[in-house]
Formats: C-alpha cells, sequence, structure tokens
C-alpha cells in the first residue's frame, strides 16, 4: 500500500523575525516494510541555507536558516512511503520478558549496545520504582514479552484519558502517571518509563496515522517500540491499543520526544507567535 503523508506547520509572529535557524524531522524513514518513495520539503519564506543530513539514530534531519524578516513561516512536508502489511506475530511465541531484560542479552546479540542504550533513563524518561510497579501487573513471572507488553498497551489504554488540554510538550512523565490524563506523546513516554524500570530496551517513535478512526490521526503521533532478542524491535501503540502493522507511518525514532521533534528551532524577533499544524494522511 502506498500512502500519502502531507504535513503543514504555519508560525504567525507578532512582530518581524530577523533570524530563524530551524531544524525538521520531517522525512520517512526506510525500515523494515516501511520503504520511502518520494519526499519533497516546501519552506516560505525560502531559507538562505538548508543542510540534509543524518543524526545518531539514523533519523533523516533537515536543518536551514532564513536570514531575512518575516512574520510568518511555513514549512510543508509531502511524503510517499510504501508499506508492507505483515502477518501479526503470535505474542505468545515471543521469549519470556525476564529473557528481554538488557542485561541477559547485552553480550549476545550482534548490535547490542545500539539497543542496550535504550535500556536507560533520557531527560524526559526517568526509570522509577513505581513505574516498575505499575508494569509489573502486565509482566507476570515467564510471561511472553509480547503478551505482557500488549497487555501493559491496553491498560493505558484503559487506565489513561486523551485529553489534549491536560499537558505540554514539557509534562513530567510522574504528573502524566498521577492525573491519568495527555496525548499519544505522553502515554509513550509513560510506556516506555514502564519497560525501562522493569530493565527492558524501548525507544519512542514519532510518526502518522493513517486512519482517521484511530486516536491522534490529525496530528504527529507518538508509539512505543520494544526489543525482543530472536525478534527485533516489536512496536504497539497505547494511545490505540494497537500493534503497529500498516496504519502507522514512522519517521524517526529515538530515547524519547526532545531526540525526534517534528520542528524545533530558534527565532530573533517574532513577540508573540501562533502555531497552526496539520497532518493528512491517506492511499495514494
Amino acid at each position: 500500500m502506498n500512502l500519502r503523508a502531507n504535513h503543514t506547520t504555519t508560525y504567525l509572529y507578532s512582530d518581524s523575525v530577523s533570524v530563524c535557524h530551524t531544524e525538521v524531522h520531517l522525512t520517512p524513514r526506510s525500515a523494515r516494510n516501511q520503504h520511502l518513495v518520494e519526499h519533497e520539503l516546501s519552506i516560505i519564506p525560502a531559507p538562505g541555507q538548508t543542510f540534509p543530513r543524518k543524526d545518531y539514530f539514523g533519523n533523516n534531519v533537515t536543518f536551514f536558516s532564513i536570514h531575512e524578516p518575516h512574520r510568518s513561516l511555513t514549512i510543508t512536508a509531502s511524503s510517499l512511503v510504501e508499506i508492507e502489511a505483515t502477518l501479526p506475530l503470535e505474542p505468545s511465541l515471543t521469549p519470556a520478558w525476564e529473557q528481554a531484560r538488557g542485561e541477559i542479552w547485552r553480550d549476545m546479540e550482534p548490535h547490542a549496545m545500539e539497543e542496550y542504550q535504550f535500556v536507560f533513563e533520557s531527560p524526559r524518561i526517568p526509570v522509577r520504582p513505581q513505574f516498575a510497579a505499575y508494569a509489573s501487573v502486565s509482566f507476570t513471572p515467564e510471561r511472553p514479552l509480547l503478551e505482557a507488553a500488549m497487555d501493559l498497551c491496553h491498560r493505558v489504554f484503559e487506565d489513561f484519558q486523551y485529553d489534549t488540554r491536560a499537558t505540554t510538550v514539557s509534562t513530567p512523565v510522574e504528573q502524566v502517571f498521577q492525573s491519568r490524563r495527555g496525548v499519544c506523546q505522553d502515554f509513550a513516554h509513560f510506556t516506555i518509563a514502564c519497560l525501562r524500570s522493569l530493565g527492558l530496551a524501548a525507544r519512542y517513535v514519532s510518526g502518522y496515522l493513517r486512519s482517521r478512526s484511530l486516536i491522534g490521526g490529525e496530528a504527529s503521533h507518538a508509539w512505543v517500540s520494544v526489543f525482543c532478542p530472536g525478534f527485533g524491535w516489536l512496536d504497539f501503540d497505547p494511545t490505540n491499543d494497537v500493534l503497529v502493522n500498516g496504519n502507522h507511518v514512522t519517521l524517526s525514532w529515538g530515547r524519547d520526544y526532545a531526540d525526534v521533534p517534528p520542528v524545533q528551532g530558534i527565532a530573533l524577533g517574532g513577540g508573540e507567535h501562533v502555531i497552526n499544524v496539520s497532518v493528512n494522511v491517506k492511499p495514494a
């Protein structure tokens, strides 16, 4: 299946911006069952400099700078990806979750250090006993990893309420756990905190949703990937209580949101500003 993803971010400033430096993670990755067919990035006003690169995690990043006065900035990314839906993995076939703890496989996996770095806490995802305690209800002794992870995913879906007004991009995981409210970024951060608190490797995935029937389909989306020895990275979406397979477009992955924000930068001047974001994903 081919999917066309259009993502537009517009900044409107009350005063003129003289200089801005911006970095975007808006180019989908080619990985596993996803292949990037084409990508176009449009920036108005046109930047004086543009530099594409790969970041530490292998994500596609574009940096640009504008050195002329402007009162608005519009960034539009249009991407065509080919996604191959695969047969769902039977959760019971995965090894016991204790065998998936990083301390077990870190000296045996061919690329262990690449995966093992996701065991540790990161700037926005702490490792805490209370997160391990919440996860332990799902991660009972000898339970298959994916079966336990999907049970945790379901509990987050049931216990937490999707509320776009409850949090900001900087809301701590502890606060999300206490209020049980937030958005996809918060649910991904909390789920990863639970997994890492058990010694499992888990990473934050940023992207889009194809279906408008799923929560988060009108904006950037986030979900979770957990490492399973012998199977690799397994993705699931706690916001929608589903395994990732065919309806998700992967942009980037990292330790947490701070590694892969869709758009971030600095501007000199501008006064107050308003940000408008629109995302549309449909079959091509």
